[in-house]
């Protein structure tokens, strides 16, 4: 069978993101995408191996948008300002495409090539961005994981509404992370 003409994998990918962000990952089946992208199952087996192929594609797909997204925040930003920057954009693709990211925690083969490339670029963005704090390499890489560890709670504690207080996110968002920096300074002398 050959593909559908207008339908390719970057469309796929963009329908399937849609439904995960707007009704979370169990939304997302081969028949509720085909509906939403008005074509036949059978016609998306010409671009994704079924389901699992689908949710493979799309783990990666969201992590080279998140890595792209903490990349630009950068820009030439450095120390605790290029942290800052790539916690803030962290925490709006969280708030932007929380599907999306659940999808990126969910990869079906932790060892596919592919997306441990992609998730050791992440990495690799995060040990140059705190270099500056001249770390010995295990303590980087403790590091690195603590901030790893920071995003995702605060981004999955505001997903899950778990700040009841009346105060801003923001606000809070920031000063855990300066917080963290201040720890960081502290080990790096």
């Amino acid at each position: 069978m050959s593909p559908r003409m207008g339908l390719d994998l970057q469309t796929i990918l963009l329908a399937a993101t849609n439904i995960v962000d707007e009704g979370g990952i169990e939304a997302l089946t081969m028949a509720t995408l085909a509906k939403t992208l008005n074509v036949q199952s059978p016609s998306l087996y010409n671009h994704i191996d079924g389901l699992q192929g689908l949710k493979k594609h799309l783990a990666q797909y969201g992590l080279e948008k998140l890595y792209k997204g903490m990349k630009e925040a950068v820009n030439d930003k450095q120390g605790e300002e290029a942290i800052l920057s790539i916690g803030h954009s962290y925490l709006e693709f969280v708030r932007t495409h929380p599907g999306l990211y659940e999808m990126t925690l969910k990869a079906p083969d932790a060892k596919d090539v592919e997306i441990e490339k992609v998730a050791n670029e992440i990495v690799y963005l995060m040990i140059d961005v705190i270099t500056p704090y001249h770390l010995e390499k295990d303590q980087t890489i403790h590091m690195v994981r603590g901030i790893r560890s920071l995003l995702h709670g605060f981004a999955s504690l505001e997903q899950a509404g778990g700040f009841g207080f009346p105060l801003d996110l923001n606000e809070s968002f920031e000063n855990m992370v300066r917080t963290y920096l201040i720890g960081m300074k502290h080990i790096s002398k």
